[in-house]
């Protein structure tokens, strides 16, 4: 299956919310000297800058998979060096004093084999420190697979099912990476996100979470997709007094040091 292109014009029209699990995952990270840190999966640089920020000493690198993404984030921090790469296949060319994914790794297979390869491009005292959403059960995701499945379109959408991974319980990234590190800590938190009614849920999937749905659409289907998702999410998330509605939205931290 090809990957879906990104938009990060999308993506970043809720940057405020998308960057504060960026900003909670890098205060968990150990205090001490990082002279090489590498945002993985970096996106449109909203992360990165959150690293720099951090460690404005430090030689930070940014990768990720979408040409597009990195072209943004070149523009918006032009004195960082990015390149286009898959973190799944990425090798650094020294050892990290950090490596940093923020709601990256939710996209990508096999973190049995993943999480520990990463491990082993740190540093001794390094970190490891991924964030990921934990949001496959979620009514927002759940929708989406029975809308996907119900229409004209279900057999071509069958496969959007399985692009994201699905990921490990803390247990589970615990005892993989315990064994590799001094110290792991793993914990999970759930954002309350205030978005403009029904469609502010909407916008907000059109930039991550529909993106596998949707670029299996002809244009003419996107919008009949769009409507049908939106009566169906309708059933769990209901506006407030003011219009608003709260998007909770599960996210589970982990921070392993070498």
């Amino acid at each position: 299956m090809a990957k879906p292109a990104w938009s990060p014009g999308q993506y970043l029209k809720f940057e405020d919310e998308r960057t504060r699990p960026a900003n909670d995952l890098l205060s968990a990270v150990p205090n001490r000297e990082v002279k090489f840190a590498v945002d993985l999966g970096c996106g449109p640089g909203n992360s990165t800058e959150v690293l720099v920020k951090r460690f404005p000493q430090a030689v930070v690198l940014g990768i990720d998979s979408s040409a597009e993404m990195i072209a943004e984030a070149q523009s918006r921090l032009p004195s960082c060096n990015f390149a286009t790469a898959d973190v799944d296949s990425w090798q650094p060319h020294q050892n990290a004093d950090l490596l940093y994914g923020n709601a990256v790794m939710q996209w990508l297979p096999d973190h049995e084999r993943l999480f520990p390869r990463l491990m082993g491009f740190l540093n001794a005292g390094g970190s490891l420190a991924i964030q990921m959403p934990d949001n496959l059960e979620e009514p927002t995701h759940v929708a989406m697979r029975e809308v996907a499945s119900g229409g004209s379109w279900a057999d071509r959408m069958a496969k959007a099912d399985f692009a994201r991974t699905t990921i490990g319980n803390a247990s589970f990234y615990y005892q993989l990476l315990r064994p590799l590190s001094q110290r792991v800590e793993v914990w999970r938190t759930t954002y309350h996100h205030p978005l403009q009614g029904l469609d502010g849920i909407v916008e907000w999937f059109k930039g991550s979470g529909l993106r596998p749905y949707l670029s299996l659409l002809d244009e003419d289907e996107r919008l009949p997709f769009l409507e049908k998702y939106k009566e169906r999410i309708s059933q769990s998330y209901h506006l407030m007094k003011d219009g608003m509605v709260l998007l909770p939205f599960p996210r589970i931290f982990i921070v392993a040091t070498r």
